[in-house]
């Protein structure tokens, strides 16, 4: 199956005066269409800098980067903020809904700068159907400060799917959660995945998220550790506990 996504040698460092400090130091690694994989690594290891090369926030110093089949690692800002908007659904940490804003209009908010605009009712229709989706069809109208964490997780999930993206990509995601509410949230990442075919990348520290997933990319020291290719039936290979630090 041809790579949704596909790193062929990728590098970044940060230039700090006189000084050059390498982060990534030569990733190649490839995800197919459908995977649910995670993203592990300790503080420090290169993980955030990979994802945000990942999810078009940042490019890198060198390197190839092709995403559905379209090489981005030399775009500009404005034009990785175009694929952004089409090709990747951000889920964070923090929510980061807006206050005194119905669950409604949350999932809205991203078509305000999609190049993509659907006609109100049918974009109203659309972040219904996403909120019904995550289990939220009787909160539509309430407010984030009247939502439990897990259900503001769940509107950010809707709102990181409203414009379509066939890329979910999550940063420790359940960080702020109970976990009961944890294992809840890893529960509609794996539905979403089986039964939208959705393409997830769950970036975690934690080998209990990790464990929901179906590849570990394991990240140490600006390189891949392990798990850098394979397919979407590939079984899980986290390795013994504490392999990873917190």
């Amino acid at each position: 199956m041809k790579p949704l996504i596909e790193l062929v040698d990728i590098r970044k460092t940060y230039f700090l005066e006189a000084l050059q400090v390498p982060v990534l130091k030569g990733i190649t690694l490839n995800i197919v269409p459908g995977e649910l994989v995670a993203l592990m690594g300790a503080s420090g290891s290169g993980k955030t800098t990979l994802m945000n090369l990942l999810g078009c926030l940042d490019r890198p110093t060198s390197g190839k980067y092709a995403l559905d089949g379209e090489e981005i690692s030399g775009l500009s800002t404005d034009q990785r903020a175009l694929v952004r908007s089409r090709k990747i659904g951000f889920v964070f940490q923090s929510f980061n809904l807006l206050p005194r804003t119905s669950a409604l209009e949350n999932v809205l908010m991203p078509m305000s700068y999609s190049p993509d605009h659907l006609p109100e009712k049918q974009a109203r229709k659309r972040a219904a159907e996403l909120l019904d989706l995550v289990g939220l069809s009787d909160r539509m109208d309430h407010e984030p400060s009247q939502l439990s964490g897990g259900q503001q997780q769940r509107v950010a999930i809707a709102r990181s799917l409203i414009n379509r993206p066939p890329i979910l990509l999550a940063d420790e995601p359940t960080g702020n959660l109970d976990s009961r509410t944890s294992r809840e949230i890893l529960q509609m990442f794996q539905r979403l995945n089986e039964e939208q075919q959705l393409t997830i990348i769950l970036v975690t520290h934690d080998r209990h998220v990790a464990e929901h997933c179906k590849r570990v990319i394991r990240v140490k020291d600006g390189l891949i550790e392990s798990g850098a290719f394979g397919t979407a039936s590939e079984p899980l290979a986290i390795g013994a506990p504490g392999d990873v630090a917190a």
